[in-house]
């Protein structure tokens, strides 16, 4: 038995065994040529409304039907085709290429097939990452990847939209940023002092400099004569190497004023440099790097996390690592009076909004003695 078809649609029977059939004929865009699809249920409404959603699809330039591939072989396909091609850094290649593999691309999630992936499978997998005690941001990088790699398959048409676009980024619980005294810092560094890593530690606590601004610094970004340097390029390792890179956003591009001090630790470092280079002779490696080994390569960054660690351990200090020192300088001039717009500058934040959230709780003295000057110049 057959329906009479609208104009454009093709028949709508019954087959032999029962099963409805509904086809659709339309033009592939790709070869120009007619195609007759067929789409059966056990309803004729059922056949018909997805004959109509296909008709839909193709009315919106989509595929009238989702690829039946499986979400871990369009994962490993985008891994190393549209991300090994893309513009990011390579540190974030290698590390949603790194996620992608271990999170995503294997069962059960990864043999899903993409016409049968739903919202509701990516909010299952987050709750799965969750209780696998991820961190909150590697739920969130997870989530980036996949997103990402699903709008290549809308992109080349394997899917009509994508299912990680309407859910909901998952969110980040924000902590205070851990930071000593001035004292605690003094008494770490103090104890870091013999060692060959305690001038880059000691400008990082000076200038809250990241540590991969400070290993990546040049040489010919710093002009001792003025007492400024400039963060043009940051040290990272990536995977077995490491790799000088351009900063993620053009805040992090900034000039830093250094002390009188750091000036007069720097000139002392650099002739120190200079009898290195001499002793080394043809090992030297010519980087005009600030910071080196003494065969003139790159530091290893995990280097400066042993130094520091190993230091707080001998100040009884816990929980301290590089990064602290530069929340610590952070903090010391927000609770010195700096305004907090000149603190993002100095750190390169993207935005004085992150500034706010990571070092906008105040002390307890601060808060008090604010309240205490409004109450004096009110006169209450």
């Amino acid at each position: 038995m057959a329906r009479r078809r609208a104009n454009g649609e093709g028949v709508l029977r019954q087959r032999a065994d029962g099963k409805w059939e509904a086809r659709l004929t339309h033009i592939d865009p790709d070869t120009g040529r007619r195609q007759t699809l067929s789409f059966y249920a056990t309803t004729a409404k059922e056949a018909a409304a997805k004959r109509k959603n296909a008709k839909e699809r193709l009315d919106a330039g989509a595929p009238p039907r989702d690829a039946t591939r499986t979400v871990g072989d369009w994962l490993a396909h985008w891994r190393i085709t549209t991300l090994a091609a893309s513009d990011r850094k390579q540190s974030t290649r290698d590390l949603y290429a790194t996620l992608c593999r271990t999170h995503l691309e294997p069962e059960p999630f990864g043999a899903t097939r993409l016409d049968r992936l739903r919202p509701s499978d990516i909010e299952a997998l987050i709750l799965w990452l969750r209780r696998r005690s991820l961190s909150d941001s590697t739920v969130r990088s997870i989530y980036t990847v996949l997103r990402s790699a699903l709008d290549g398959a809308v992109r080349d048409q394997l899917m009509a939209r994508n299912p990680a676009a309407s859910v909901r980024r998952p969110g980040v619980q924000r902590r205070e940023a851990r930071y000593l005294t001035g004292a605690d810092v003094v008494a770490v560094l103090k104890e870091a002092e013999t060692s060959r890593y305690y001038p880059p530690l000691a400008l990082i606590a000076s200038t809250g400099l990241r540590r991969g601004e400070v290993l990546g610094l040049t040489w010919e970004r710093v002009d001792l004569e003025a007492g400024t340097l400039r963060v043009v390029a940051t040290l990272n390792r990536v995977g077995n190497r490491l790799v000088l890179s351009e900063p993620k956003t053009d805040r992090a591009r900034r000039n830093v004023p250094i002390s009188p001090e750091m000036v007069a630790m720097l000139k002392k470092h650099r002739i120190a440099q200079k009898e290195e280079r001499l002793k080394a002779g043809n090992q030297w490696h010519h980087s005009d790097l600030v910071f080196t080994t003494e065969f003139g390569t790159p530091v290893e960054p995990r280097n400066l996390l042993r130094v520091i660690e190993s230091a707080a351990a001998k100040a009884e200090l816990d929980d301290v690592d590089v990064h602290t020192l530069r929340h610590s300088a952070a903090m010391a001039w927000l609770e010195g009076g700096v305004h907090i717009k000149a603190v993002a500058d100095l750190l390169g934040h993207s935005s004085v909004a992150i500034t706010g959230d990571v070092y906008g709780h105040s002390t307890d003295d601060i808060a008090r003695g604010a309240v205490d000057f409004l109450s004096k110049s009110l006169g209450l």
